[in-house]
């Protein structure tokens, strides 16, 4: 299986829609919201196409604090791609793109209980910051962080 990892623009926002609904029920971001990030000017958006099907995507934003770091949104795989490097491929090249601006530091949060979430990130180098009490409603989430 083929991947390539390309910029996501409005014309997949159906398709990154329905990947998000199957990734987070009730936490999925709206259609609306989604359109809105992947038109924002401070917006990197990836899409993976296994073959031409859209397999996953990844929305992350430049921010600025004390310096300016990459914040990962949402980053979604469909359930029939999961456990196939897709992931890990769309975090990559979206790092690359952080060090190209010149971006140092890349942060996410994750909810608790998304152990293969947190698997994944750990084993790419993120580290667990904080615990975030009731970031996900009645869920608990997880501020990792990562120097590029």
């Amino acid at each position: 299986m083929e991947v390539k990892i390309e910029t996501a623009t409005t014309k997949l926002l159906d398709t990154l829609y329905k990947i998000e609904m199957q990734c987070f029920d009730e936490e999925a971001f709206s259609k609306r919201q989604i359109a809105y990030l992947l038109t924002d000017y401070n917006t990197i958006a990836l899409a993976a196409k296994a073959n031409t099907e859209v397999a996953g995507f990844i929305i992350a934003q430049i921010e600025s604090g004390e310096t300016e770091y990459g914040h990962i949104i949402t980053l979604n795989v469909a359930p029939s791609y999961r456990h196939k490097g897709i992931a890990i491929k769309m975090l990559q090249e979206l790092e690359g793109s952080f060090k190209q601006r010149g971006i140092s530091e890349c942060r996410l949060e994750v909810r608790e209980d998304n152990h293969a979430a947190i698997k994944l990130y750990h084993k790419l180098g993120y580290q667990t910051m904080l615990k975030l009490e009731r970031y996900y409603g009645k869920k608990h989430g997880l501020y990792l962080k990562k120097t590029l």
